[in-house]
């Protein structure tokens, strides 16, 4: 296998790992407002990927891959509001720990590497097209 489609196969797996991030960040918008349906329940807890590398056996490549996806275990905001069917005893109802700034921060960086990853994978299969004609 040449190193080219090495290359190609690192980014694909790269783009990969990036597409199901933007998919876990969508989640997480989407659902910035949900909270509890119960008396003192959890709101939606925000969730993170866990990256992993791996080796290929096939090409020798190290690529990467989503291992798991994790809930974020950071604090919920709470908010004053007695009169709220999910509000606990103490009159507060907990809200999601969802940032909509950091998730657009991180919405940008997993756009940017995905679009980093697919230049890679041009460029290679740029590069075997110009070595194919060079051997014709």
């Amino acid at each position: 296998m040449s190193n080219l489609t090495v290359a190609a196969d690192i980014a694909v797996s790269g783009m990969k790992a990036q597409a199901e991030r933007l998919r876990l960040i969508s989640e997480n918008m989407a659902n910035a407002d949900s909270i509890a349906t119960t008396p003192g329940g959890e709101p939606y807890r925000r969730q993170v990927p866990v990256f992993k590398n791996y080796l290929d056996e096939a090409n020798g490549a190290e690529l990467v891959k989503v291992e798991k996806v994790v809930k974020d275990q950071s604090p919920f905001e709470k908010k004053y509001e007695p009169n709220h069917p999910a509000a606990d005893e103490q009159g507060y109802v907990s809200l999601p720990n969802v940032n909509p700034l950091i998730e657009m921060m991180d919405m940008k960086e997993a756009q940017r590497t995905y679009e980093a990853n697919l230049n890679v994978m041009k460029t290679a299969r740029d590069m075997n097209s110009k070595v194919l004609d060079l051997l014709k």
